[in-house]
């Protein structure tokens, strides 16, 4: 019914330019954006699922970070453990060359001072092998009992660290003389013990190393499908989302152009009272 007082088309009108304006301004948003989510009304549940995707994404970068870490560690280590085996077969050369029948007291002793040197030297490595401050392989590190380095999104997801004490006291080669013919000879036996001590430690932190390089590249998949996932929930489809922002234009346009025609009609009622 036509009337003056109340311009129906007119509200009409102003209702869908609003509701057009909405969705123009939710397009905008989305497409400045870049997500399809930029507020908790657009999808709840998408949004906390994205959260949680997010925080483990994040949390799998640290760990990827805590395994590369844990590398260097078990490099440095196995760095400090290479040169002791290298003393210790060099002890042992020296051991031999001792042990031999042609080789005169006077000898030994220039022999088994280098010998004494080599076994101070081992203590020097093992305490100055450090990584943070921390020495590695002479036992008084966290490393010795172990430690464990978060590889995960969960608090159970952890590989422990786990270093031999390699001390010359340790190995058994501190109080080795080879002066004297039958001291040689004992040391010879002592020696071949420490070397096989010394070759399970770097075994022991070469399985732990290929266990943190697995895991490294675990952690890389993970991230990368969870990525994926969170892009298929929450990033903006551009296409879609711009026909949305062209449909909405339109339609703002259209409201306008109808608010506009409809703010008319009065004056077109008040020519019939004339």
């Amino acid at each position: 019914m036509p009337a003056i007082s109340t311009n129906t088309a007119a509200n009409s009108a102003v209702r869908y330019l609003n509701i057009n304006s909405a969705q123009e301004t939710s397009s905008l948003s989305k497409l400045a954006s870049g997500s399809r989510i930029t507020s908790a009304s657009d999808d709840a549940a998408g949004l906390a699922i994205s959260t949680r995707i997010s925080s483990d994404v994040t949390t799998l970068q640290q760990a990827a970070t805590n395994a590369s870490q844990a590398v260097a560690i078990l490099q440095t280590a196995d760095g400090g453990a290479s040169n002791i085996s290298d003393i210790l077969a060099r002890m042992k050369s020296l051991a031999s060359e001792s042990a031999s029948g042609t080789t005169t007291d006077s000898s030994r002793a220039y022999i088994n001072s280098e010998f004494s040197q080599l076994s101070s030297q081992i203590d020097s490595i093992a305490s100055g092998t450090r990584y943070s401050s921390q020495s590695l392989l002479d036992g008084t590190s966290v490393f010795a009992s172990g430690v464990s380095v978060l590889v995960g999104t969960q608090g159970s997801d952890t590989i422990t660290i786990t270093l031999s004490n390699l001390k010359s006291s340790t190995l058994g080669v501190s109080t080795l003389d080879v002066s004297t013919q039958s001291g040689a000879t004992t040391a010879l036996s002592s020696l071949d013990t420490a070397i096989n001590t010394v070759s399970a430690a770097r075994a022991s932190i070469g399985a732990q190393e290929s266990r943190f390089n697995f895991s490294a590249d675990s952690i890389s998949t993970q991230t990368q499908n969870l990525q994926s996932a969170n892009s298929a929930i929450r990033d903006v489809d551009i296409a879609s989302e711009q026909a949305k922002l062209s449909s909405a234009e339109v339609k703002t346009q259209a409201a306008v152009s109808a608010e506009a025609a409809a703010n008319q009609m009065p004056q077109y009622l008040l020519k019939l009272l004339s």
